[in-house]
């Protein structure tokens, strides 16, 4: 037993000195990464608030690179790669999910200790957020503004408003692939968010009556579903999070609160692949 404390990995050849040389903190950047939790009250549960603002905040940046990855996979008819980095992004949005648990075991008294230091910030200004739901196809305008004061990020959305999002890429895939697909849906102004249509749901009824005929698209859309899926668990998960901890009280950057985030529980990023199901 003494040995085993006592282990010297240098033995087995372990690097032990890294003086000029490429160590894991200086890989990873820790120094910048552990000295950026800076609470502004004393209170224990801050810290919590903070890094699990801050770790979700390096998820949502891990899914829009994949994100992007599996629009432009998709768009250069590389279905195979597309269908690994859907997953992954699925993945991602159940790590963001199981966070919410951890900041469940704060309580309202606990976060009144603290609340008022948080001035006007809230959750809906993440812009890494709106990122996702504009590259996804909730495409609303309005929450653009909260942005208009940084110039950068600013021109980051305006740019991914020009794009066609990742569902409007599925549905020419569609469309290429052989499925009915309208093209006033296809040609629409992509700075918009995509309205339903019958004709998208009659196209992928197509899919899904005959999934041996269509079988990557049936993979594409299934994925897509199971996305949306565990975004949705996402958006609940913050509503019952919110609610547990503040109750029915207005959010700290003046939404309704609970309110405001059940609002969003009712938007569909990939509407008629829900709504196919009932057609069969």
């Amino acid at each position: 037993m003494s040995e085993e404390r006592n282990y010297d990995p240098s033995t087995e050849g372990a690097a032990m000195d890294f003086d000029g040389r490429m160590s894991y903190g200086d890989y990873l950047c820790l120094e910048g990464v552990l000295g950026a939790q800076n609470p502004r009250t004393d209170a224990h549960d801050e810290m919590l608030f903070i890094i699990q603002h801050q770790t979700s905040e390096l998820w949502m940046k891990l899914a829009i690179h994949e994100i992007g990855a599996a629009r432009a996979a998709i768009q250069s008819d590389q279905l195979q790669p597309a269908m690994k980095t859907l997953a992954r992004v699925s993945r991602i949005f159940e790590q963001l999910n199981s966070a919410w648990d951890v900041l469940r075991t704060m309580t309202p008294a606990d976060y009144t200790h603290f609340r008022r230091k948080l001035g006007q910030s809230s959750g809906f200004q993440s812009w890494q957020y709106r990122m996702i739901e504009y590259a996804l196809g909730n495409r609303n305008h309005a929450m653009i503004r909260p942005h208009a004061h940084v110039p950068g990020i600013l021109a980051k959305l305006e740019d991914e408003l020009t794009k066609p999002s990742l569902y409007d890429e599925a549905l020419r895939l569609a469309k290429r692939r052989g499925v009915d697909m309208p093209e006033a849906v296809l040609s629409r102004d992509v700075q918009h968010t995509h309205e339903l249509s019958e004709g998208v749901i009659a196209g992928w009824k197509q899919v899904y009556e005959a999934p041996e005929e269509h079988w990557a698209l049936y993979e594409v859309a299934e994925k897509l579903v199971d996305l949306e899926d565990y975004f949705r668990r996402w958006r609940f998960n913050h509503v019952t999070t919110v609610e547990r901890v503040i109750g029915l009280k207005r959010g700290t950057g003046g939404t309704g609160g609970t309110s405001y985030l059940k609002r969003m529980l009712e938007v569909e990023l990939f509407p008629e692949l829900w709504r196919v199901r009932t057609e069969l």
